[in-house]
């Protein structure tokens, strides 16, 4: 997540508050899966939940006889960088382990599996790994870096490539420059002969596999533009020697990462059908949930005042004036245009769970709509619906209603039989929305 602090009126606090992302990201056996089903060479392997699942995979790929140093690598499955770097809670000392037999593949998978790896990426509480992606090991005679990414100020797609491969690139582009390559792409275009060729030499392949190194690129693109890709990363791309002839030289993608745009997600079911839960934390799971089923855009902040707003920018607005009477707000929730009393009641709900699940009080819940296309009955009939059935009466709700049907929004308040404080205008409504929080608070 992303970190920002915004504020509308001198003097007033910034509010640091987490940004939902924007995309989804997978695990590298899933990246691995992908890549097969585009042609992309990706070392033979399979994915393990179990040590008895791991030793069956150990014996398939040994009895192969066709890796480098009679060796697998047993990959911890987490979405962190530099997991060959990092450690375990248990001690064990990396996520990414060369293994010589089936015995250790084994002893190694079962010290992987249901512990948390920690690397400079995962901070202090790391991932927890539930899978482990076991592999052939390939004679590697050269590492490259490959990425495609959007950027976004040339409007274009952009392809990074870089010798130096197998390690980080930020390192690399501090100490060496311009040992970074990068090409514009026209998306009307998509890469071309010339485009590939280039770029498979800047990746310092030898000359028998240019070719098949310009063809990785293409296909790799092909990947990106239909699977709605946020982001490519190949690290390392690697020519490799083929063990039954080592004249032969191939192009091989060892290690992935992928990002994809949840904007997209209707179009690629199958790709968000691998989200891994596991490694999501109840606040993401909320937002996936949220977004996926209702068209509901939720992050979970520190406060104690739950906020549902229709449109971004009232909802950051919303969440400035609460501040600015000296609250905190608990939620950024944003029920868009279609709110109807179905969603509104599923807002209530999130906003009433997510407080459960990271443990925080929750003092008020402040609902400010301007609705225009949203229409102010079915908000007041959401509600409604949702503090009877949330058994909320206890909880203050302030609301304050404007716009389409704000008359027979407010008839419904109304005639609820619900306690709930309305107004018209946003000041007075989230000053209350404040005194009502600090009050139940120090009750």
């Amino acid at each position: 997540m992303l970190n920002r602090s915004i504020g509308l009126k001198k003097g007033l606090v910034p509010v640091t508050r987490a940004v939902s992302k924007r995309h989804l990201s997978i695990n590298e056996f899933r990246s691995a899966q992908l890549l097969s089903e585009y042609g992309v060479n990706t070392p033979a392997g399979s994915v393990a939940r179990t040590p008895q699942e791991a030793s069956k995979i150990a014996e398939s790929l040994f009895n192969s006889k066709k890796l480098f140093d009679n060796e697998l690598v047993v990959k911890a499955q987490a979405l962190t960088g530099g997991r060959g770097k990092g450690h375990f809670d248990n001690g064990f000392p990396t996520g990414i382990k060369m293994v010589d037999g089936v015995d250790e593949t084994v002893s190694v998978a079962a010290q992987m599996l249901g512990n948390r790896l920690i690397t400079k990426q995962s901070g202090e509480r790391g991932k927890l790994v539930d899978a482990v992606y076991i592999v052939e090991k390939k004679k590697v005679l050269k590492e490259a870096y490959l990425s495609i990414i959007m950027d976004r100020a040339a409007k274009k797609p952009l392809i990074i490539a870089c010798k130096e491969g197998g390690m980080n690139i930020e390192e690399v582009a501090k100490r060496n420059p311009d040992a970074i390559k990068k090409y514009h792409i026209d998306p009307s275009v998509g890469v071309t002969d010339q485009i590939a060729m280039d770029v498979s030499k800047a990746l310092g392949f030898s000359e028998g596999v240019l070719n098949e190194g310009a063809d990785q690129v293409k296909k790799l693109y092909e990947i990106y533009d239909k699977t709605d890709s946020t982001q490519i990363e190949i690290n390392p791309i690697s020519e490799v020697e083929e063990l039954d002839d080592p004249k032969t030289h191939k192009v091989f993608c060892m290690d992935a990462k992928f990002g994809f745009d949840d904007n997209a997600s209707y179009r690629q079911e199958k790709i968000y059908s691998w989200r891994n839960d596991v490694e999501e934390s109840p606040e993401e799971k909320f937002s996936t949930e949220a977004k996926r089923d209702f068209d509901l855009n939720f992050v979970k902040l520190n406060g104690n005042i739950g906020c549902l707003v229709n449109g971004a920018g009232l909802a950051m607005a919303t969440m400035d004036v609460i501040q600015l009477y000296g609250g905190k707000p608990a939620n950024f929730l944003d029920c868009g245009g279609g709110a109807t009393p179905e969603t509104v009641k599923k807002a209530f709900e999130l906003i009433v769970q997510s407080s459960k699940s990271s443990n925080t009080a929750l003092d008020a819940i402040f609902v400010n709509i301007f609705g225009g296309i949203v229409r102010c009955d079915y908000v007041a009939q959401g509600i409604v619906d949702a503090i009877k059935e949330l058994n909320l009466k206890n909880l203050p709700i302030i609301v304050r209603l404007q716009g389409t049907n704000l008359e027979k929004g407010r008839q419904i308040v109304k005639e609820s039989g619900v306690n709930i404080f309305s107004f018209d205008e946003l000041d007075p409504a989230a000053e209350k929305a404040v005194e009502m929080a600090n009050t139940n608070a120090n009750a």
